[in-house]
């Protein structure tokens, strides 16, 4: 596992010297395919889920390496990154699709309908925590949609925005630009602005998050 790192700085940097400890190891702890790296005085250590192991050192070698420009901010690209990227793209046409809510089906159908004709592979969709700071997510790895649960009796068009804009992070994924994964291209604002009365959908849902952060401190402070 040491020689992963190694060789993924080298091709890297390759003027430079790894002059710092370093670790991996796999994880059970992670959702699929997530990973992530800490740095602490002079140690690099990378954490990864367990499906990783079964994955090719070429694409291990990216993603280390991607964890790298992160965390020691030294912005290079390697075919190896490239590799990766890819990877990450595509592996939801392989995630088992096992998670679904009823309510959630029936707002990632209407929004596929009547925004992306119907077109939209299914995912997993699940509810989060009451969360009114992370209202949604989309996560590559794991091809799921999870909703904050304020949405469960909020009206339909406010959980189908919700959707609507985790749907558009499904379809579009992100771009790599000056090596920098961007979550939100031009493309993807152009067609969020075509969801119907999106500016006042996205008042009223400040207002309804709002709403539940105010009860939840009436809670805790009884």
């Amino acid at each position: 596992m040491s020689s992963l790192i190694q060789e993924a700085f080298h091709q890297l940097y390759p003027e430079k010297e790894l002059k710092y400890n370093f670790s991996l190891k796999y994880s059970r702890r992670f959702n699929s395919y997530n990973a992530n790296v800490r740095l602490y005085g002079n140690n690099l250590i990378f954490n990864l889920s367990k499906e990783w192991k079964k994955i090719s050192k070429e694409i291990q070698i990216g993603l280390i390496q991607e964890l790298m420009v992160k965390i020691l901010k030294v912005k290079n690209k390697t075919m190896n990154m490239e590799l990766y990227n890819l990877f990450m793209k595509n592996v939801h046409l392989a995630v088992p699709k096992t998670k679904t809510d009823e309510i959630l089906e029936e707002s990632f159908n209407r929004v596929n309908d009547i925004y992306f004709n119907g077109m939209l592979d299914k995912c997993n969709l699940q509810w989060g925590n009451e969360s009114t700071s992370k209202l949604g997510c989309y996560e590559y790895g794991s091809d799921t949609i999870t909703i904050s649960t304020i949405f469960k009796n909020a009206p339909q068009e406010f959980l189908d925005y919700v959707m609507y804009h985790e749907m558009l992070h499904k379809k579009f994924k992100f771009q790599n630009k000056n090596g920098r994964n961007l979550h939100h291209s031009g493309e993807f604002k152009r067609m969020e602005a075509k969801f119907e009365n999106r500016n006042l959908i996205e008042k009223e849902i400040s207002k309804l998050a709002r709403k539940h952060r105010l009860g939840l401190r009436a809670i805790l402070s009884f």
